[in-house]
Formats: structure tokens, C-alpha cells, sequence
């Protein structure tokens, strides 16, 4: 029922603007920050989570500590670039309601890399709401680029079919 009403329901497109705006805002400016200010490098962050996996009760479980130590540390500039811009096309695409379920998908899986590495703070709450746009599937771009492509393409392909009837 309620999966029904954020997949069809126009008033349901409205809901999911306002969070694609929320959430979409919290990503550009996260990312905006980490761009302008000064040279964003992730290896400080990857060395303190990788520290939280040890003691009697670990922030982070053993399996992503080996995994932040053996594969994303050693490309520590990588993953630096792929937050900071990923974080920007994430709410770039959910601002505008372009590619808005990709943006969403990438979203939460930032989201959930931020809490497996030990970070709190907004993330289970970002993560929760996106997962309702994501959800939502095409209901969720109905406001933005999205909803405007597909009525375009839609449009052209119902009078391609409407000519090929024709002629048939």
C-alpha cells in the first residue's frame, strides 16, 4: 500500500521532491566542502576507522578494516576523489531530478561506506530517506529531468507507434 502510493501517487511525487531537495542539498554541500575548502584527503578518516576495529567493543567490523587497509588506503587519492565529486553528482542528480534512482543508489552507498567505517551523525537518517526515493523508482524523478526526458520520449514513441499503425 504504501509502496503503491510513493510508485503511482502524484501528491506522493511532491513528498519526494521535498526529500530529493533535503537530502540532495545535505550531499552538494557536503561535497561543495570538501572541493573549495582546502585538499580533501580521505587517508585520515580510512586510519581512524580502520583503529576503531579493535578493542572489546568495535566501532567498525574487522572485515571492512581489512578491507579500508588493504584496498582503499593504498588508493587513499582515489577514493578522496570519488567522495568529494560523488558526493556533488549525488546531490547535483537529486537536486535536479535527473537520474534520480542512480543518484539515489550511489547515495546510500556512501551512506552505508560512512557507517561501516564507524561515522554516525546524519548518515542512518540520509540512508532512510533515500531508500524511500529509491523506492519510489520513477515517481521520485516525476518532478524534475527525469519526468521531463521520459514524458519527451514517451511522446515521440506514441506518435512513432500511432504512424506505424497507420500505415499497417
Amino acid at each position: 500500500m504504501v509502496i503503491n502510493f510513493l510508485r503511482t501517487d502524484k501528491r506522493a511525487a511532491f513528498i519526494l521532491l521535498f526529500l530529493r531537495f533535503y537530502i540532495g542539498y545535505a550531499w552538494l554541500a557536503a561535497g561543495i566542502g570538501k572541493v573549495v575548502g582546502q585538499s580533501f584527503d580521505a587517508s585520515g578518516f580510512l586510519k581512524g576507522a580502520i583503529a576503531q576495529a579493535s578493542g572489546s567493543h568495535p566501532a567498525v567490523q574487522g572485515w571492512w578494516a581489512d578491507f579500508l587497509q588493504h584496498f582503499v588506503l593504498p588508493n587513499a587519492d582515489l577514493f578522496s576523489f570519488l567522495v568529494q565529486w560523488g558526493e556533488i553528482l549525488v546531490g547535483l542528480g537529486l537536486i535536479l531530478g535527473g537520474l534520480t534512482k542512480t543518484a539515489a543508489f550511489f547515495g546510500i552507498i556512501m551512506n552505508l561506506s560512512f557507517l561501516l567505517s564507524g561515522t554516525v551523525s546524519v548518515n542512518p537518517n540520509l540512508l532512510i530517506l533515500t531508500m524511500f526515493i529509491l523506492v519510489a523508482g520513477q515517481n521520485a524523478g516525476r518532478i524534475g529531468l527525469d519526468g521531463y526526458v521520459f514524458q519527451k520520449l514517451f511522446k515521440k514513441n506514441s506518435r512513432a507507434a500511432y504512424k506505424l499503425s497507420k500505415t499497417a
